[in-house]
């Protein structure tokens, strides 16, 4: 079973969550600013962090940040805002995942899982040799991607999903395929799979319109192949 943060200031809510942590076996640590959460993973190992964001010291939002500055533990946001430029601008500042108050404990123990089950296959070594497709060069040990030399700022997500195509070059991947190997789950929306895929256009220096590596083939998938 799992280490588990519950980073939550409302006493309710927090108490529910630990109730149903703890009855399905996990290890479970609280508090309720963004400041103590800071402290519990600077001092103590933690699976998955479930995070809040009306903390009543710091937003979420910028306490992810800091949280991702000291650890890559995966962080389930856990909030009432439901504005999709926000959960995305989350996602692309390192959130694992997301949930939307209210929520049944049946849908959080679901998204735990599948934190959980990417997590620890990232934790698997990864292949040694380095995948080249064009101007890139993907180091799976070294988690280091190149584009003609020159080091790419990747986020965790981002470094998975191109490697993941890299290793498959020219090959149409369908996006359950990406749900399922990336994201390790069974169902989900595409617009995860968008956002990442438009940052790492946007890494790669190109865009959808104008693709250079990434191409998109609609209702079908993605594919990486080398610039003609």
């Amino acid at each position: 079973m799992a280490s588990v943060l519950v980073v939550e200031d409302d006493q309710f809510v927090r108490s529910a969550l630990i109730r149903h942590l703890s009855e399905a076996s996990h290890t479970v640590r609280s508090v309720g600013t963004a400041l103590e959460a800071l402290r519990e993973v600077a001092h103590h190992r933690f699976d998955v962090v479930i995070l809040d964001l009306g903390l009543p010291d710091l937003d979420g939002s910028e306490a992810l940040k800091m949280l991702r500055g000291i650890t890559d533990v995966p962080v389930i946001i856990a909030t009432a805002r439901d504005d999709e430029a926000e959960i995305v601008r989350l996602l692309n500042d390192g959130a694992d995942d997301y949930l939307t108050k209210p929520f049944s404990v049946e849908h959080l123990s679901a998204r735990m899982a599948a934190v959980l089950r990417r997590s620890q296959a990232a934790a698997v070594e990864p292949p040694s040799r380095v995948l080249r497709v064009g101007g890139l060069a993907i180091d799976p040990l070294r988690r280091q991607a190149e584009l003609d030399g020159a080091v790419l700022d990747l986020t965790r997500r981002e470094f998975d999903l191109l490697a993941f195509l890299a290793g498959r070059p020219g090959v149409v991947v369908a996006r359950r395929e990406l749900l399922a190997e990336v994201w390790q789950q069974s169902y989900g929306d595409d617009q995860t799979i968008d956002v990442h895929l438009s940052w790492l256009r946007r890494k790669l220096g190109e865009t959808a319109a104008s693709p250079r590596y990434l191409h998109t083939l609609r209702g079908v998938g993605v594919k990486l192949e080398p610039p003609l």
